[in-house]
């Protein structure tokens, strides 16, 4: 709160750990819940258990879901994409927006969206180049920026970060990990935010009160069930 943090996400990546999120965000007023089940997690749940968690007040995104072609300890092509269509199916008939992991896999996630069209999200951790962020846009997505923007060898990154409609960037710190490059090897946290965003509106020519305001904006809208 010190920070100037005032509301978070906390993702679930499986059944276990999508309970524990909205049990987190009922202990805490600001905070809220992600639930879902994220490729590189090996556990499943049935649709009917991750439903009901998804009526929760507190849950506001099916999240982290997604594809990841380059992780090792991935789950199989297929079981993921299968389990990724579930989840957006999920979503779909919940009325929530979802949360995107993506590695690897930029067309087949795509290829996944326009079966569900009117879908809103989050492309999370956005790592990618200014034609696929507009592919994303287009798709009628957000995209969320971690500290991986700070790296100064990320010049396409922040090309993205400079570019992207107001309305449509988020903030994230992705913790305990993408934390900013001058705290590489430290544990990210939610105060960390800061690092990312002082560096995104130096990019974007705003002052930090106006990027938070229209970072602020753009994730209530998003996010409704926050407001």
């Amino acid at each position: 709160m010190a920070a100037g943090v005032t509301r978070m996400i906390t993702m679930g990546v499986d059944l276990d750990r999508s309970r524990a999120a909205v049990a987190l965000a009922h202990q805490h007023e600001q905070v809220w819940a992600g639930v879902g089940l994220h490729p590189n997690e090996v556990g499943d749940a049935t649709d009917d258990e991750l439903r009901e968690l998804a009526t929760d007040a507190q849950v506001v995104v099916i999240g982290e879901i997604g594809l990841d072609f380059v992780d090792e300890h991935r789950l199989a092509r297929d079981a993921q994409l299968e389990r990724f269509d579930r989840m957006l199916s999920l979503a779909s008939s919940s009325g929530l927006p979802v949360s995107i992991h993506n590695r690897g896999a930029e067309s087949e996630v795509l290829a996944a969206l326009a079966r569900y069209p009117g879908l809103r999200g989050v492309m999370h951790y956005f790592a990618l180049e200014w034609e696929w962020a507009e592919r994303f846009l287009d798709a009628g997505f957000h995209l969320s920026f971690a500290g991986l923007v700070t790296r100064p060898s990320r010049h396409a990154l922040r090309e993205v970060a400079r570019r992207c409609p107001a309305d449509r960037l988020l903030l994230e710190t992705d913790s305990p990990y993408g934390n900013a490059h001058k705290r590489m090897g430290v544990p990210n946290r939610p105060a960390f935010l800061l690092d990312t965003a002082e560096l995104v509106a130096e990019l974007r020519g705003v002052s930090l009160v106006e990027l938070a305001d229209t970072e602020t904006a753009a994730a209530l809208a998003l996010f409704t069930r926050m407001r």
